[in-house]
């Protein structure tokens, strides 16, 4: 059995599919008296004191006098002290007779440029990369969780599955798709170079194709879904979906209310009764709780950094922080405050089925033997001490300090199976989300 104690995240898109990463599938050799087990450090989120716990919650009252409850995890939280509670109060007016507010930067050209401007690399680029395994963890979760819903669908009678892949990047999620056995996908992104390079894959898949295979149709669209309507540009305007999935996209739309409001729009509008919205993002909470205990205005590690601006107040939207991965500066981010999001999507008949941190959900899934199963095939998780053969992802011995005591341990079999700690600690700032639409 693997134990369930990982390290490791981030990716803003996913884009190494898993066709790639199996020509650097690893055989293990005697894998009846070896165990890949994940190891790892308790994130932040365990370790923070009741004080500050207590400043980041947040008060959402809507319309309907009903309140929202803060982002974070259930427990002590619930216990903050009304004068704490008051610091950090967060009342959002409904603003539907209110005149939109004009931005002073749209940072939707800075997001097409950013992704427009990314090299395409090699597999042996990647295969380098100091996060490699993060990513292959992200994708694993990513496979997990469309699966998972894929079986759903099926088991609700559909016979002819349709998909909008909203923010779809350069295509990272395609072959996922094919092997959901899916009939249509619909691709939309606002980076226009990314669509091109998406519609490519798809082409070279369909030519890869066997004969007997019935490839699913596709359709790709360049639009700025915060601020188009999505379906008055699909090919069939009668066109419904039974999944919508958004992978470290959604996050990008907070900048304001109108562009948040539309991109959800944009995701469920079009979801058949039972269907699916999916994604991940960063977990605001987790974000503001590490800022808070850091002694500057930001915080991160060897791979990753984060960087507010102030530390509070935190509007419920257009809270902007910049986010860089492996020394790749990045556009800037909008936190989400999930009850609100929450809140939104239930204006558009969604009810919330799932919310789990990235760790939360690795803890639960990882327990299935098919899953377990292909996140080695994936290669998601590092072997240590590994062979000897090959590099580590860190040189710093105390980026495996945890596995190594893991490994310590009597009864343990090797190899095991981790992230560093620093990969652990940016993947930990994600979430899985799942919305159902109700009938």
């Amino acid at each position: 059995m693997m134990e369930l104690q990982p390290v490791g995240t981030k990716g803003q898109r996913e884009d190494a599919g898993e066709e790639d990463k199996s020509r650097l599938k690893r055989k293990h050799e005697d894998q009846d008296d070896s165990e890949l087990q994940p190891v790892g450090t308790k994130g932040p989120r365990e370790d923070a004191g009741e004080e500050d716990k207590s400043r980041l919650k947040r008060k959402h009252e809507d319309q309907d006098d009903s309140e929202l409850q803060p982002v974070g995890t259930k427990g002590p939280r619930e216990d903050a002290g009304e004068e704490d509670k008051s610091r950090l109060k967060r009342k959002h007016e409904d603003q539907d007779d209110l005149p939109a507010k004009k931005l002073v930067t749209d940072h939707s050209v800075k997001v097409a440029s950013h992704y427009n401007s990314l090299q395409e690399v090699g597999l042996a680029v990647r295969s380098r990369s100091r996060i490699f395994f993060m990513r292959n963890f992200n994708n694993w979760l990513k496979s997990v969780l469309i699966g998972e819903i894929l079986e759903k669908v099926w088991a609700g009678g559909s016979r002819q599955v349709s998909v909008l892949d909203l923010g779809c990047g350069k295509g990272g999620d395609l072959l996922k798709w094919r092997r959901g056995g899916i009939s249509h996908l619909v691709c939309a992104d606002i980076a226009a170079v990314s669509v091109e390079q998406c519609r490519s894959r798809y082409d070279d898949m369909k030519r890869r194709s066997h004969m007997s295979e019935r490839l699913f149709s596709a359709q790709f669209i360049t639009a700025d879904c915060t601020k188009e309507v999505l379906s008055e540009k699909l090919d069939d305007d009668q066109l419904m979906f039974d999944i919508c999935s958004c992978q470290f996209v959604y996050h990008y739309s907070f900048e304001s209310e109108q562009k948040a409001e539309m991109m959800l729009r944009n995701a469920c509008e079009r979801l058949k009764p039972g269907g699916f919205f999916i994604g991940t993002t960063p977990d605001a909470f987790e974000l503001v709780k590490r800022l808070e205990a850091s002694d500057s205005l930001s915080f991160g590690n060897e791979v990753f950094n984060v960087s507010f601006g102030s530390k509070g107040p935190y509007p419920l939207f257009r809270c902007q922080y910049h986010f860089s991965l492996e020394d790749v500066v990045n556009v800037p981010e909008f936190l989400v405050y999930f009850p609100l999001f929450e809140h939104m999507a239930k204006r558009h008949n969604m009810r919330l089925v799932s919310k789990q941190r990235f760790s939360e959900f690795f803890q639960e899934k990882v327990k299935k033997e098919q899953h377990r199963n292909l996140m080695m095939k994936m290669m998601a998780l590092e072997p240590f001490p590994g062979d000897g053969k090959g590099h580590r992802a860190s040189d710093a011995s105390a980026e495996y300090s945890h596995a190594e005591e893991h490994c310590s341990r009597a009864g343990v079999r090797l190899p095991v199976g981790t992230l560093s700690k620093s990969e652990w600690e940016a993947t930990s700032i994600y979430l899985v989300f799942v919305f159902q639409k109700m009938s």
